[in-house]
């Protein structure tokens, strides 16, 4: 019975679902015909299905100033300690601790009563020891002219010409006695042989001196200009030789090597300045060359000691890369790489060589010839020997050429 009732069911209702089979059918076929869009419509562009995209910079040579940064510290122009040259009691010091002096200028004054005194005694003398010549030279003449009448003998005018001779010799003696009571005297002023800024006195008015003491009674120091020496490896510096010889440097323009200075701060010295030489020897302790530089330091920013970093332009080289520094990774063992596209559009790791930053740029001298594509962006989606597609930096996305 209920087999019966059941197909009884069934007979009535197959017309109404032959009635709603096409209604299906339509819509089964639509949804299918949506999602292949759907794919079609995120499938990138270029030609390769689920390939990432990246975005490459196609290098070309280009001329870039080699430079390098060499550690230094500044040093005075010019120094000169002042030391007593005579002994005495120091009467006033004539300066302000410090402060900026002109060449010449007075800075200690020695108690010059001694000096004084044995000035006028050695003038005094002086004064007869010319008396006396000019006696001895009156004399002299007489008895020359007495010796040709046989008025005196001979040897009485030979003891008169020797006596002039004494005479005169007393008098040079006098003389120089006298000069170096001079200089003694001057030696009371203690003046400054060169203008400059002085530093802090270690005597007071009161205090004894004594001529070519090993201390010094203050320092003066020329600061403008200022000399800063830094240190460069040999190693580097026949490296750059060599380049400069072979031609892949070439000497920046003019004959003079500016110099930069970043001060201790990290921020820029205003002035620039000029390579003045290079030692002539090599550190055998730590196998560097010392450069020296000079700089104008009208203002006194610099002062001698300070520990500051010199950027030297030491040639341009004609065929450099310049490589943004997010293309630019590190190997485990810390050779410079970056990631290609190569002619197949797929990724190829390759070493370079990058020692030198300019801005956000790496210079890269070596692994890298004209045309080659660099990837700059999307380097977190690819991995080596799989395809990529390929956009140069700086041109409009295909979705956004397409749009258009």
């Amino acid at each position: 019975m209920q087999a019966a009732h059941i197909h009884e069911r069934l007979s009535m209702q197959t017309p109404r679902i032959l009635q709603l089979l096409p209604l299906g059918l339509a819509l089964a076929s639509t949804l299918l015909l949506n999602a292949c869009s759907g794919e079609q419509q995120n499938e990138p562009a270029g030609g390769m299905p689920g390939a990432p995209a990246v975005t490459v910079m196609t290098v070309q040579p280009e001329p870039v100033p080699i430079t390098a940064e060499l550690p230094g510290r500044t040093t005075p122009y010019l120094v000169a300690e002042l030391r007593p040259q005579v002994s005495g009691i120091v009467k006033e010091r004539m300066f302000k601790e410090g402060s900026d002096v002109r060449a010449g200028q007075v800075l200690y004054r020695i108690d010059p009563a001694t000096y004084q005194a044995a000035y006028d005694s050695a003038r005094a003398s002086l004064a007869r020891a010319d008396a006396n010549l000019d006696v001895a030279r009156q004399k002299a003449v007489r008895y020359a002219d007495l010796v040709k009448i046989e008025a005196v003998s001979a040897q009485t005018n030979e003891e008169a010409q020797a006596a002039q001779k004494q005479a005169q010799a007393d008098v040079g003696t006098a003389k120089a006695a006298l000069d170096k009571a001079r200089v003694d005297l001057d030696f009371t002023r203690v003046t400054s042989p060169i203008a400059g800024r002085i530093g802090r006195s270690t005597v007071t008015a009161g205090a004894l001196v004594t001529a070519n003491q090993e201390a010094a009674l203050a320092t003066v120091q020329q600061l403008d200009p200022i000399y800063v020496d830094v240190t460069q490896s040999s190693a580097k510096l026949l490296g750059m030789k060599r380049d400069l010889e072979s031609g892949k440097l070439q000497r920046a323009a003019g004959n003079t090597v500016p110099v930069q200075l970043v001060l201790e701060d990290g921020s820029l010295y205003g002035a620039e300045g000029r390579l003045a030489f290079s030692e002539v020897t090599v550190d055998q302790a730590t196998g560097s060359v010392t450069l020296r530089a000079v700089f104008p330091n009208p203002k006194g920013d610099l002062l001698p000691g300070m520990y500051v970093r010199a950027r030297l332009t030491q040639g341009v080289n004609r065929a450099a890369m310049l490589v943004p520094h997010a293309a630019v990774s590190r190997t485990p063992s810390g050779e410079a790489q970056v990631m290609m596209v190569n002619s197949e559009s797929k990724v190829e790791p390759r070493s370079v060589k990058a020692e030198q930053s300019i801005g956000d740029k790496w210079v890269v001298t070596e692994g890298l010839a004209a045309g080659d594509r660099v990837i700059v962006e999307g380097l977190q989606k690819v991995k080596p020997g799989a395809p990529v597609q390929a956009q140069e930096a700086g041109s409009a996305p295909a979705s956004a050429a397409t749009a258009k």
